[in-house]
């Protein structure tokens, strides 16, 4: 099957000691290998693992990667990485459930 131009979207809302963030990699390295675009969202405790150089790798393998502001400024993990990180809110969540051919949610 050709994957190529189909979009996914996957969230990850756990923290770093929870094997969702190996399982979102995976997946997310195996899209990005078949030419999918991939949309990662990083919300609640997932917003801690932009600070896993696995994460932070993907954008420079395509993949766009958001993060939820808000999640961000509770747990007092500063901004940064603005040309490759995209901080936003829960309206471009909907828009990429709404946008993507396929959405995982690793909560």
């Amino acid at each position: 099957m050709d994957l190529a131009k189909k979009k996914l979207g996957v969230l990850l809302s756990t923290g770093l000691e929870h094997p969702n963030l190996e399982t979102a990699v995976g997946l997310s390295r195996a899209a990005l290998d078949r030419g999918v675009e991939l949309y990662l969202y990083l919300i609640d405790d997932g917003v801690r693992a932009l600070d896993d150089p696995r994460i932070h790798a993907l954008p420079a393998r395509g993949a766009k990667l958001f993060v939820c502001a808000y999640g961000c400024q509770k747990r007092r993990i500063p901004l940064r990485d603005a040309d490759t990180v995209t901080y936003c809110g829960l309206v471009v969540l909907t828009d990429l459930i709404n946008g993507t051919d396929r959405f995982v949610a690793l909560n």
